[in-house]
């Protein structure tokens, strides 16, 4: 299976453009005429890689943005999905606290990065908290839009037959929301990748966002170059093995979904 994964006609065609971009950026660099900390060559790079993995600190760094990534994401996506069963069941709810989320979703998560590095320094703390803010967000207006388009004849059917609300909502909001609940959270954790790396530069000792930042504060390009190669890879697995077979249950499960990319 894993075999015929890397052998298909898609991942060919991908090791084929990678190819052709490696070789047109050897090509470039005596066109180009600048230095190494400028435009570092492909055989930099490849040597500051060997360098980082053989050190252990790029597996290192991987997995400590890895760790923070997962965190963040759950914290949000719980929190956003508890408040928004709440305000999409309850009308007081939603008239009480719409505003609200309105007034902060309005201020994005880069304003408040520095307002929590004064509250708790440097640390996990402001990236966990930053990470959860970003994918609460599409995560909570989601769920609410899911559970508001639940018929209602559903819900009062469920009712009569003397559901209590903890069952009506398992077995009933759930399940009619949850393509929608995918859908924010898809959306949220693909900004919330981008923001780990952003919140890893100013708050984090370790991570491939402090290696992209420390690579260039440095001097040391290659470092920064193999940074962001990482980063793209990173996000290239977590959708292959973590967002799309969540995609893949929720619709051997429900049928409720379509899978990223179908059709194409």
């Amino acid at each position: 299976m894993t075999g015929s994964l890397f052998l298909s006609p898609k991942a060919l065609r991908g090791a084929a453009g990678l190819a052709g971009v490696l070789l047109l950026w050897q090509i470039s660099v005596p066109l180009v005429g600048l230095s190494e900390f400028f435009y570092p060559t492909p055989a930099s790079v490849a040597l500051a890689f060997v360098h980082l993995v053989k050190a252990g600190i790029l597996p290192a760094y991987i997995g400590d943005s890895l760790a923070r990534y997962g965190a963040g994401v759950a914290l949000g996506s719980v929190a956003a999905v508890m408040l928004g069963l709440l305000i999409g069941l309850s009308r007081r709810a939603s008239k009480l606290l719409a505003p609200i989320i309105n007034f902060f979703f309005a201020i994005v998560e880069v304003a408040w990065i520095p307002l929590f590095v004064i509250w708790w320094g440097y640390g996990l703390k402001v990236i966990l908290v930053s990470l959860a803010y970003i994918v609460f967000f599409p995560v909570l207006y989601n769920t609410i839009t899911g559970v508001r388009s639940i018929p209602p004849v559903m819900i009062n059917a469920a009712r009569s037959l003397g559901a209590t609300r903890l069952q009506l909502i398992r077995d009933v909001v759930l399940p009619g929301a949850l393509a929608s609940i995918i859908t924010g959270f898809r959306l949220g954790a693909g900004s919330a990748f981008r923001g780990l790396i952003f919140a890893e530069m100013i708050a984090a000792k370790s991570g491939v966002g402090y290696l992209i930042f420390e690579g260039t504060s440095t001097q040391q390009t290659a470092r920064t170059v193999v940074g962001m190669i990482t980063m793209g890879v990173m996000w290239l697995f977590l959708e292959r093995l973590y967002l799309q077979p969540i995609e893949t249950m929720t619709i051997d499960r429900w049928g409720l979904t379509t899978r990223a990319g179908e059709g194409e």
